[in-house]
């Protein structure tokens, strides 16, 4: 059987550069990285997991990457996860990823030099085959809320779909019949099943797809809100759709400041609706109807997840867990325009 020195003689680098490419493959350079990784797979090697077995007696410390923690809702995930964790007795290392795929990669490989025992993470890109070597190489890996339904391993998340449908069939039921999705399905799955959920509504309640406007944006930002209700002022009144279903609460809380600032009524004459239920939902100018996520119970579960899968060990099953929504109505649009 092939070790780690044997691949380091069939690549042509040190033993150092072999485990780097293994535990912290953003420290080596790509030409570098792809030969140790060919040698790899030519010589069969399969790197021991009992190597990420820890000492007796060792405190349990757990690592959390985050997306983007300038968005609150994975700021609430975070807090309920170092809540469940102190009550339990167990550290937790949170890391920042800026929605920056190689700032994810480096940060993940600072997690696996501090030798924590899991990893809890809402993924910048929930393909990146970097997440895939971490489960190989044994590492316990829980996804939050950006899931991964192909890899072996833990996940938990809303269901965006019904939340979806909950916002079409409110929007629905007050009479409207132009509406506008706010966000760009492109960027995740969670804002395209928010979007198909819409759709679904509509196309149960028998109307036609294009009753559905798509206004892209292009990140999940207040500014990029703020954009989209720049662009509805530039139209006609006529021409703008009645109700607006955002992907987040940011994007319907940049939406809602730059309609209220230039005069339009919110809900009369355009109502919105966001996702997430962030606390600033509810104190916002025109109080922010919203799908609520668990933000709290998300992070708390994490931590009982990894946990589970640290403790059992070989035997092991893995879990998958799905939240169901809550629409939370409030002012933003509970007007009814059939009457």
């Amino acid at each position: 059987m092939a070790n780690i020195r044997d691949v380091a003689r069939h690549a042509g680098v040190s033993a150092g550069t072999v485990s780097n490419v293994l535990n912290r493959p953003s420290y080596v350079n790509a030409e570098t990285r792809q030969r140790v990784l060919d040698a790899i797979e030519a010589l069969d090697f399969s790197p021991h997991k009992a190597s990420r077995q820890f000492r007796p007696g060792r405190e349990r410390t757990l690592g959390l990457a985050l997306a983007d923690m300038g968005n609150p809702f994975f700021v609430d995930v975070a807090l309920g996860a170092e809540s469940a964790a102190k009550e339990l007795g167990v550290g937790v290392v949170i890391v920042h990823n800026g929605e920056d795929v190689a700032r994810e990669e480096q940060n993940l490989d600072l997690l696996v030099q501090q030798r924590v025992h899991g990893i809890m993470i809402t993924p910048v890109d929930e393909r990146n085959p970097r997440l895939e070597q971490l489960v190989e190489r044994g590492v316990p890996v829980v996804y939050v809320d950006r899931i991964s339904g192909d890899r072996p391993c833990c996940w938990l998340a809303t269901d965006d779909l019904a939340g979806g449908r909950m916002a079409g069939e409110h929007l629905l039921g007050r009479g409207h019949r132009r509406i506008a999705f706010v966000g760009d399905t492109d960027i995740s799955r969670q804002v395209e099943h928010r979007c198909e959920g819409l759709r679904e509504a509509v196309a149960a309640a028998g109307l036609p797809p294009e009753t559905v406007e798509l206004l892209p944006a292009s990140s999940w930002k207040v500014k990029d809100g703020r954009e989209v209700g720049l662009a509805l002022i530039a139209r006609a009144p006529e021409d703008r759709p009645t109700a607006l279903f955002c992907a987040n609460d940011m994007l319907a809380l940049g939406v809602l400041q730059e309609l209220v600032l230039h005069g339009v009524r919110v809900p009369d004459d355009i109502a919105i609706v966001g996702f997430d239920d962030l606390d600033w939902a509810g104190i916002s100018t025109v109080p922010l109807t919203s799908v609520r996520q668990p933000r709290d119970l998300l992070g708390r579960t994490a931590v009982r997840m990894i946990l589970d899968e640290i403790e059992q060990g070989a035997s092991h099953v893995h879990e998958h867990v799905i939240f169901p929504p809550e629409l939370v109505i409030r002012d933003s649009s509970d007007v009814d325009r059939s009457e």
